[in-house]
């Protein structure tokens, strides 16, 4: 992915309300499962970290990123968006 992609990409989240909350339990198989459909379905999403996470956001969207095969677009405070292009329906146009 480009830095004009990414920046893109950044712009279409900051308008996002976060769709998930990670808590203390941090990353479960079934939170893996649905950040898979919501990728599919909407291609990028916003996730919320709790303050009592006992795990590091960065780290997080990295594990999270790698289990879904999405790309962490943006980390910002205890927030963080994940892009995935469709493999349906292809909703987002990335600037070449």
């Amino acid at each position: 992915m480009t830095s004009k992609q990414r920046a893109y990409l950044r712009g279409l989240g900051s308008t996002l309300d976060p769709i998930f909350q990670i808590g203390k339990s941090g990353i479960t198989p079934e939170l893996c499962s649905a950040v898979d459909d919501a990728l599919e379905h909407r291609e990028l999403i916003k996730i919320a970290v709790l303050k009592n996470c006992l795990f590091d956001v960065r780290d997080l969207s990295d594990t999270l990123s790698a289990r879904t095969g999405s790309d962490c677009v943006q980390t910002i405070g205890r927030k963080f968006v994940l892009y995935r292009a469709s493999k349906k329906d292809p909703k987002i146009v990335l600037p070449k």
